[in-house]
């Protein structure tokens, strides 16, 4: 179990995370088995504490000490909870029945404006501040006891009508995403991403430590979005390493994020080719702070050229994913486009291969290594032929060496400088002698 939890990233990422965004994290140890069960149900209890979800603090203190009653202060804390969550209740009943009219909801749809939605209900329905305070209180509460949803339909409204100087503003989006994650709603969840990105991105704040502070945990909250979103692959590359803003925070607060950044790319097979020279550029920056199978098997594949390595590593790849709450859906995906990488890699370089040597490069067996090259001929992502007699795959003319390709630019320069020669000849009337042009072809 050590060598599995060995890159294990969770304690590093929940440093970034809302505590009830840690849960799930949690739970996926808990089911992978990779520490002990008694540690992970103290850490949940522990987690729990600072919540109003006793009933769940409760079942995982029975679970923890089977023999014991529900300790006290958890039963007086029920009682508290319970009581309070009445009596915020009972004052928010006025208000969720105004929004509750249809022509409210229809005011809140079309509106653009806050503050004139705000005037319309005072005017029409006696709204006034307190009520949005309560409000914004109630989903707090709610937050705390584990209502998502009633958590996302109260910020909702908070948010359209706050204005983004109130200080409770910031707050209310950024509860209205962990919200919308938690109840694995990936569309609106993006929505409330953006729009927490464009207020972090617009603030003036006192000083740049902030602003990196409030990008680095924004960095965090979207993994759960971008490895559950459908386009969430490209959305990644885009913020990830094409923003300055959030590169320079992965860089200076959280290198361990290249992990998912190359992820990204690596399943991305739209964009990988046209990504990887500059995600490779910044592995290489990065490698002396952080470096875990997955950045490793990209250096050795694209700096070190070594395929042995790469191969080696992609073993513990699969490791590292399996045991990735986030990227364990990629596992599939990510051998089989690595396997990919590896082998567009040495077609670059050889030009005959032999099935045999190739399916110990991808770590298959040669008869899977044959029937994988067929599909991607058949596919037509591969210029090549096998001969099965000698066991071989033959490239073909797509695959030029790196040594032809010099040869190529070689002639190609030979043949300008003749033209340029000529061209002299004709403008002063002389005679350039063969000998004269050293980087003609032979005749």
């Amino acid at each position: 179990m050590e060598d599995m939890a060995k890159y294990d990233l969770t304690p590093t990422l929940c440093q970034y995370l809302d505590r009830h965004l840690v849960f799930p994290l949690l739970e996926f140890l808990s089911v992978k088995e990779l520490y002990d069960e008694k540690d992970m149900l103290k850490g949940k209890l522990l987690l729990l504490s600072n919540t109003n979800m006793v009933d769940f603090a409760m079942d995982v203190h029975k679970n923890l000490y089977p023999d014991q009653r529900d300790p006290a202060n958890l039963r007086e804390k029920r009682q508290e909870v319970v009581g309070k969550l009445k009596s915020l209740q009972a004052e928010t009943d006025i208000i969720t029945k105004i929004f509750e009219e249809p022509e409210v909801q229809r005011q809140i749809q079309s509106s653009r404006d806050g503050r004139q939605l705000f005037d319309f209900l005072h005017r029409e329905y006696g709204f006034k501040q307190e009520m949005l305070d309560t409000l914004y209180k109630y989903a707090k509460f709610q937050y705390e006891c584990g209502n998502y949803s009633g958590t996302a339909e109260y910020l909702y409204f908070v948010r359209v009508l706050l204005p983004p100087s109130d200080p409770n503003y910031m707050n209310a989006c950024w509860g209205k995403l962990a919200s919308e994650i938690l109840m694995q709603s990936w569309d609106v969840a993006l929505e409330d991403l953006n729009k927490v990105r464009e207020i972090i991105d617009a603030n003036q704040f006192p000083n740049a430590i902030v602003g990196l502070q409030q990008r680095t945990w924004l960095i965090h909250w979207s993994l759960f979005v971008f490895f559950n979103h459908a386009k969430g692959r490209d959305l990644i590359i885009d913020m990830f390493l094409y923003q300055n803003l959030y590169l320079n925070a992965i860089q200076t607060m959280c290198p361990h994020i290249l992990r998912y950044l190359t992820t990204a790319v690596i399943t991305n097979k739209g964009r990988r080719q046209k990504v990887l020279k500059d995600l490779v550029k910044i592995i290489q920056q990065e490698s002396y702070t952080y470096k875990d199978p997955i950045t490793e098997f990209v250096m050795c594949l694209y700096v070190k050229f070594d395929f042995d390595r790469a191969q080696q590593k992609l073993r513990e790849c699969e490791v590292v994913l399996q045991n990735d709450f986030f990227l364990v859906a990629c596992l599939e995906d990510f051998i089989e486009n690595a396997r990919l990488l590896i082998f567009e890699t040495f077609c670059r370089i050889h030009e005959c291969i032999s099935i045999t040597m190739l399916a110990e490069k991808l770590n298959m067996t040669p008869d899977d290594a044959e029937r994988w090259i067929v599909n991607l001929i058949r596919n037509a992502r591969l210029d090549a032929k096998i001969d099965s007699k000698l066991g071989h795959v033959v490239m073909g003319t797509q695959a030029v060496s790196p040594y032809q390709q010099v040869i190529e630019k070689t002639k190609n320069l030979a043949f300008r400088s003749q033209v340029l020669a000529l061209t002299v000849e004709k403008k002063t009337g002389g005679g350039v002698t063969r000998q004269d042009n050293q980087w003609g072809g032979q005749e």
